[in-house]
């Protein structure tokens, strides 16, 4: 026999939590991660040395999203958590070209300088480093990269996302192009 002080709402509103959970795990959008660079640095101290790590995060959705952050902390995977965060919250939309580059881009930040070709389908992420964990994160499956300047990994990231950002789909540019007109 059942309880009659029971509360008969206990049941739907267990089931209500559960189905908000797959809500969430839906809406959220599958991000991948990628640790470019972890840096240790240590400092003398009286009792001997103290070490802290720094870590370079490249995260993108692989539909045209991407960001980076750098996150610092005396744990490593702290240093990525924080890392990813930021990675997150810095993500910035890319106009691809199917799984290309839509043009040729020469991106450039501080030392780094990196150059970007659009390839047939087929020819892969010809990159390395950070360059290649930027565009596989972006989702470009097809793309020449050739590095020009600083190999410094913070460089080589921005500058990939530099070039990223200058890039422009062929709409934008017939509409750029026919408002000019217009104006003229």
């Amino acid at each position: 026999m059942s309880n009659p002080t029971a509360n008969p709402s206990q049941k739907p509103a267990r089931n209500q939590r559960q189905s908000n959970k797959r809500q969430e795990e839906k809406e959220a959008p599958e991000f991948v991660e990628k640790v470019v660079h972890i840096n240790r640095c240590s400092k003398v101290v009286k009792g001997g040395r103290r070490f802290s790590f720094a870590a370079l995060v490249v995260t993108g959705d692989q539909k045209g999203r991407v960001g980076f952050g750098y996150g610092k902390a005396k744990e490593v995977p702290d240093a990525i958590r924080k890392g990813t965060e930021r990675a997150q919250k810095n993500m910035v939309r890319i106009p691809l070209k199917g799984t290309t580059v839509p043009h040729y881009v020469v991106g450039d930040a501080d030392g780094g300088k990196v150059m970007l070709r659009p390839a047939s389908p087929g020819t892969g992420v010809i990159a390395g480093g950070g360059v290649r964990a930027v565009l596989e994160a972006v989702g470009i499956n097809d793309v020449l990269s050739k590095s020009l300047g600083s190999n410094n990994p913070i460089a080589m990231v921005s500058a990939t996302i530099n070039g990223l950002l200058k890039l422009r789909s062929a709409e934008t540019i017939h509409a750029i192009r026919k408002s000019e007109a217009d104006i003229l």
